[in-house]
């Protein structure tokens, strides 16, 4: 069974930047699998906002966060990464990784961050404030 573990919360400063790191663990990366990038702010639904497929690096982002967010991935690490530039105090939430087993190649991985993926993280909490 596999699982994956968020890191790199914290708090920032509006206009600041923030890198959260998701690392999977029984399973590797060098496989086909799409990680997704989820957050849940206090009172409203979870948000999809990025997904990467690591069987074609394909990247998909909200329209949320299009342009200031960059999502990769360390294969050889076995990390997928979130980089959040521009942040606003709407960012604010509970941003957790997710994975799904599967070949979702050609951007198409917002497939799976729709309908549902194998198995989530616990997340990292990410406050924007001044």
């Amino acid at each position: 069974q596999g699982h994956v573990t968020e890191s790199g919360g914290g708090w920032v400063q509006p206009g600041g930047s923030l890198t959260v790191s998701c690392a999977v663990s029984g399973f590797t990366l060098v496989d086909p699998w799409s990680i997704g990038w989820f957050r849940q702010a206090p009172g409203k639904e979870r948000e999809g906002v990025s997904c990467i497929s690591s069987a074609d690096d394909s990247t998909y982002y909200s329209d949320s966060v299009k342009g200031r967010f960059t999502i990769s991935v360390d294969k050889d690490k076995d990390m997928v990464y979130l980089q959040m530039n521009s942040l606003k105090p709407e960012d604010t939430a509970m941003y957790s990784c997710a994975a799904d087993n599967g070949v979702l190649a050609g951007g198409k991985c917002w497939i799976a961050l729709t309908h549902g993926m194998d198995f989530y993280g616990k997340g990292t909490l990410v406050t924007v404030s001044s």
